[in-house]
């Protein structure tokens, strides 16, 4: 009798797996389908229809259920057949529901391969049980994912699908560096830091090399906004605003990822419309009323003139030629001889091998101060574990305590790169200034004022004439520009030379013998003169060394411990 109301009674099929990606769970809807038609035959069940759904039941709101609910409710089913209760239910509103339509006679017949139920008080009890026991199973399974989501934070590993530029390796645990994206996603962020890019552009040009997401898709420009936010590119995990210290590869670095953010903090200034692209436009400024010098076009020439927008002025125009061909001959009076660069550079690079020893012991105390770091972040653990500290206050102090690890772990990373950096940028100058005469023979004007910006400040142009002050180490470059000349071409005494006697020590210690530099010795690869054997050419050295330093690089000694920083200040009478 049972099997023959079963045949005429009309039964819904549900079958459901937890995710909607197609490469998890492959066999669970498969299998389910297979496993249910065959119980259907069976039992002799008329199934009329048939549902089908990727997605969790840990919430309410499946649409494919809620389909199935509203037919039910329309009379037009009376039972549904699933594997266990679980696959109907996982929450209370949607468990409730079904308990409900059997109450109220909706839902006669409920079948599972796995579960008996009969539609008693008895059946009922038990059914609310199985789905109170699946509940319980996602709530304790959701539980332990999270337990494990903070361990693996406090380790610093990333506990998710690996964010654009990394990689999830199963066998270490742990991210790993994209060495294909990695290259673009630091190339975007150096792009955007000069401040000249825009976010569209770069959208263009990275895509354009063979960025893409991780499903292929090209990347948008909201895309690109939030990975210039990301802070796990230099290092530091952000998790539900919260951060760690990251052991994975940083991508880039903090200083990098700081002037992104400053950049895109200024980006949001109202922008100025744009104008004819003229190359000097607010490069000058009048040399009788100080007002800007803007350029116009008459008669197929470029000129110009003051704007004239503070005082009366009296200043007329100047074509824009005149003014380029005045810039060329201003570099060349910076320009130094091959000689003399050959020979400033040779120094350099001897002195870097010199100071590396000074470093050690200044690197050897940051480490000390990184472990002393490692310890505070221990004990303030400790103190939050012990309810000495509420969640708030260690989040806070935790996060300072981060960020000064992490400037000082880069700190450390780039210690001996810096210090060499400051003699690259003194030989930097010495090579610009060797190639300054080149610059001045270019017809490209946009470089020519570009290498005038390098070296001069303070452009001003008055009575149709360029005036400018040199910056720093080419101001040296200025003064010794002849002589450099003259010392390329014959037998040169730099003792007789009045620039010399000018940058000597007023009270020497020893006597300095003439250093005679022949022509045929400094036009050699390797000089053959001795630098140290002449005390004034050796405080030239320094000179250049350190105007170059502010010249090219205002931070090269920032840090008052650097302990390379002393050598040259001591020579040069200065203080630490």
């Amino acid at each position: 009798m049972d099997n023959i109301n079963l045949q005429t009674k009309k039964i819904f099929l549900y079958a459901r797996k937890s995710t909607d990606e197609p490469e998890r769970q492959v066999l669970s809807i498969e299998a389910q389908m297979f496993e249910l038609r065959e119980y259907a035959k069976k039992e002799g069940l008329n199934i009329v229809r048939e549902f089908v759904e990727s997605k969790t039941a840990k919430e309410p709101g499946r649409e494919i259920f809620n389909e199935m609910v509203a037919s039910i409710e329309k009379n037009e089913a009376e039972g549904i057949l699933a594997w266990h209760p679980d696959r109907l239910a996982r929450n209370s509103i949607d468990g409730g529901r079904i308990i409900y339509l059997v109450d109220t006679g909706k839902i006669t017949t409920l079948k599972f391969p796995t579960f008996w139920f009969d539609p008693t008080p008895q059946g009922k009890f038990m059914l609310s049980i199985a789905f109170g026991q699946s509940k319980y199973y996602v709530d304790n399974l959701s539980e332990n994912i999270r337990r494990g989501i903070r361990q693996k934070l406090r380790n610093g590993i990333w506990p998710a699908w690996a964010p654009l530029g990394y990689l999830n390796d199963k066998n270490q645990r742990k991210i790993v560096v994209d060495k294909e994206k990695a290259k673009y996603i630091k190339r975007a962020f150096e792009m955007y830091a000069t401040g000249e890019y825009p976010l569209s552009q770069i959208r263009k040009i990275i895509n354009s090399l063979g960025l893409v997401g991780k499903k292929g898709k090209m990347l948008s420009v909201s895309n690109y906004q939030y990975m210039l936010k990301n802070k796990i590119y230099y290092g530091v995990i952000e998790y539900n605003g919260e951060l760690y210290d990251g052991k994975h590869e940083p991508i880039i670095t903090k200083k990098l990822f700081d002037s992104v953010q400053e950049v895109m903090m200024n980006k949001s200034k109202p922008k100025t419309p744009k104008l004819k692209p003229y190359v000097y436009r607010g490069f000058f400024r009048c040399g009788e009323c100080g007002c800007f010098i803007t350029t116009e076009t008459q008669k197929g020439h470029n000129y110009l003139r003051c704007t004239k927008r503070k005082n009366p002025c009296q200043q007329k125009y100047v074509r824009e030629e005149i003014i380029t061909s005045q810039i060329k001959k201003e570099i060349k009076k910076v320009s130094l001889s091959s000689a003399w660069a050959n020979a400033s550079i040779n120094y350099f690079e001897n002195e870097k091998m010199k100071i590396a020893q000074a470093e050690s012991s200044f690197a050897q105390k940051a480490r000390n101060e990184l472990v002393e770091i490692e310890t505070k972040l221990d004990r303030l653990l400790d103190l939050q574990l012990d309810g000495n500290l509420s969640q708030a206050e260690y989040t806070a102090k935790k996060q300072k305590i981060i960020l000064a690890k992490k400037d000082l772990e880069e700190k450390i990373s780039s210690f001996g790169r810096k210090s060499n950096n400051r003699f690259e940028l003194a030989i930097a100058f010495l090579k610009d200034a060797n190639q300054a005469e080149k610059y001045a023979q270019q017809e490209n004007p946009e470089r020519i004022r570009d290498f005038l910006k390098k070296i001069g400040s303070n452009f001003r142009i008055a009575d149709r004439t360029l005036v400018l002050d040199f910056k720093n180490a080419f101001k040296i470059a200025e003064k010794y520009h002849a002589e450099a000349l003259c010392a390329e071409a014959v037998s040169y005494d730099f003792t007789k030379s009045e620039n010399w006697r000018r940058v000597r020590d007023s009270n020497p210690r020893r006597a300095i013998n003439p250093y005679l530099v022949s022509s045929e010795a400094l036009s050699t690869t390797q000089p053959t003169l001795q630098v140290e054997q002449n005390v004034t050419y050796f405080i030239l050295f320094f000179y250049l060394h350190l105007y170059a330093i502010f010249f090219y690089g205002k931070n090269a000694h920032d840090n008052k411990r650097d302990p390379s920083r002393t050598p040259v200040l001591r020579i040069l009478g200065g203080s630490s």
